[in-house]
């Protein structure tokens, strides 16, 4: 067999039907009140039935004041249970586990949807000021909140018929500000040491747990590290890895950077990196041996070879694919099936490579309209795209 189709059993008991995660994607497809639509219906039945073990949401919001882009879907007591009911039936089909990624953005808020962020202390993104707003520091009173917003979250998803979640701690959002000094200057209990910093992230992991059930999966989205120089580093990963394997979590799905350093989506990879595909395939081996919990790798990966490769020398346990599964929803069962060995890489054939998010986002949103991909899509088209259904959506929003 195959070990891209040998099933993964997880700690709570859950068995994957095989090694392919979808890794998580920001679809942008709520409506005006942030809540789940048809278009989620129809992109996540496309990934279930194409045929990955487990597919991870984009970010659900936990505070509809907060929002990655204005299409997120948030879970704040602006209903929608029946829509996201709806969301979990289809992307549960064809025996797939589907996790809600929750999150909170912090300051990295886009100022066409919030003029006045949060993050730990009041440090600024390294970007022009025109996309993003300066934070204020969050209150004592306000940090402490954001345990229960996961939890509630993370009940809501499960009562919806989600069979887990995934707490986002990476990529410069809020848990992952917490966890960086250059971020985190507070002198409270939130603030200081490893210990302190990690602090929310393990409070909101064992409120998420307290919430739900045992055979609920719990997952989390963590930097291996951040890429900067004085921010969260690779060792001090390695022991939060640790900690959250004595929080008892499912399986950790290991990446890297931030809005100033997108090391996620391959940026400033040396070239032998990019020809290795796996970007972060050291730091997973070292994080491997840093806890027994089940480690999904995402950022790279593209030919059926080095995912056998990386699964096959302990590195990981599960592949996870991101952008190509953005236009080629059925990419695992050919995978599995022998139909292909390896994934498109769509990114290399974008001109200019600065359109690749919008190309990207754009085709999500044809298949969740049940359109086909265009994968004729010019960078300049894409750009000009995007950017017209981020102001477009960004002013439909009401009630915030």
């Amino acid at each position: 067999m195959s070990l891209l189709a040998q099933p993964l059993k997880l700690p709570n008991g859950v068995v994957l039907k095989n090694r392919i995660g979808k890794a998580p994607l920001t679809e942008g497809l709520a409506d005006e009140m942030n809540r789940a639509t048809a278009r989620h219906v129809s992109l996540y039945r496309r990934w279930a039935e194409g045929g990955a073990a487990v597919v991870v949401t984009g970010n659900v919001q936990v505070d509809r004041r907060y929002l990655e882009r204005p299409g997120n879907v948030v879970i704040d007591g602006n209903g929608g249970m029946d829509e996201l009911r709806a969301y979990a039936k289809a992307g549960t089909a064809n025996g797939t586990e589907l996790w809600m990624q929750i999150s909170h953005p912090g300051r990295q808020t886009p100022r066409r949807v919030c003029d006045h962020p949060v993050a730990p202390s009041a440090v600024p993104l390294a970007l022009p000021a025109s996309a993003f707003a300066p934070p204020r520091a969050m209150t004592a009173e306000e940090v402490a909140d954001v345990p229960r917003r996961f939890a509630h979250t993370a009940a809501v998803a499960r009562e919806a018929g989600f069979t887990g979640v995934q707490v986002h701690a990476a990529h410069g959002y809020l848990l992952s500000q917490f966890l960086t000094p250059l971020v985190n200057k507070r002198e409270d209990r939130w603030g200081g040491d490893l210990a302190a910093r990690a602090g929310l992230l393990l409070e909101v992991v064992r409120a998420v747990r307290t919430a739900t059930a045992p055979g609920f999966c719990i997952s989390v989205k963590l930097n291996s590290s951040d890429f900067q120089q004085g921010g969260f580093s690779n060792e001090e990963c390695l022991q939060v890895v640790r900690w959250l394997g004595e929080a008892s979590v499912d399986l950790i799905e290991i990446s890297g950077g931030n809005y100033e350093k997108p090391a996620m989506m391959g940026s400033g990879a040396k070239e032998s990196t990019v020809r290795r595909e796996a970007y972060f395939l050291e730091y997973a081996q070292l994080i491997k041996q840093a806890a027994p919990v089940p480690i999904m790798l995402t950022g790279g990966f593209r030919s059926k070879a080095a995912m056998e490769a990386a699964l096959g020398e302990g590195a990981c346990d599960v592949i996870g694919l991101g952008r190509p599964m953005c236009v080629d929803t059925d990419l695992p069962n050919r995978l599995l099936s022998g139909e292909t060995n390896s994934a498109e890489a769509y990114e290399d054939q974008i001109v200019p490579a600065k359109a690749g998010l919008g190309w990207f986002c754009l085709q999500l949103i044809a298949h969740g309209d049940g359109r086909d991909p265009d994968r004729t899509l010019s960078g300049d088209d894409a750009i000009r795209g995007y950017v017209a259904n981020e102001e477009k959506t960004a002013a439909a929003l009401v009630g915030r």
